[in-house]
């Protein structure tokens, strides 16, 4: 077997290599996390998530753990349950009130930018009142 490549096998490698380089540094500082990252902040004004009534007369507490997709308007498009409050009624009253939640919107390098945030519902009959509390993660 002759181990000399010809030269339009070595022609090409060497471009195909010279094509790869810049791709490989484009991606490995994009991992890098050397990008401006702000994440979405809620717009607070009243509590938009209601304590289910049943659960609050038969004494049913916990904490949701919610992971929402805001847009780069400050809409929500998509909200996944993180934690569950091990009960399926708290963990539906927080997905249901949240979804019409505005957010500053996260920016990435200075510009707005679609991303995922947490937030926490904690749904409480302590002193704070009987409206679950929205907290910031």
């Amino acid at each position: 077997m002759n181990t000399l490549q010809s030269p339009r096998k070595r022609t090409f490698r060497r471009r195909f290599q010279l094509c790869l380089l810049p791709l490989v540094v484009f991606l490995s500082t994009g991992c890098l996390g050397e990008e401006d990252l702000e994440r979405p902040q809620p717009l607070y004004g009243e509590e938009p998530v209601e304590y289910p009534l049943t659960l609050w007369d038969i004494g049913v507490e916990g904490e949701t753990l919610l992971r929402v997709r805001v847009t780069d308007t400050g809409m929500i498009d998509s909200i996944e349950v993180s934690k569950s409050s091990g009960h399926l009624g708290l963990d539906s009253a927080a997905v249901h009130g949240v979804r019409d939640l505005t957010f500053q919107p996260g920016r990435s390098n200075g510009r707005r930018a679609r991303m995922w945030a947490t937030l926490p519902v904690v749904f409480s009959k302590g002193s704070q009142g009987a409206d679950p509390v929205l907290g910031r993660e």
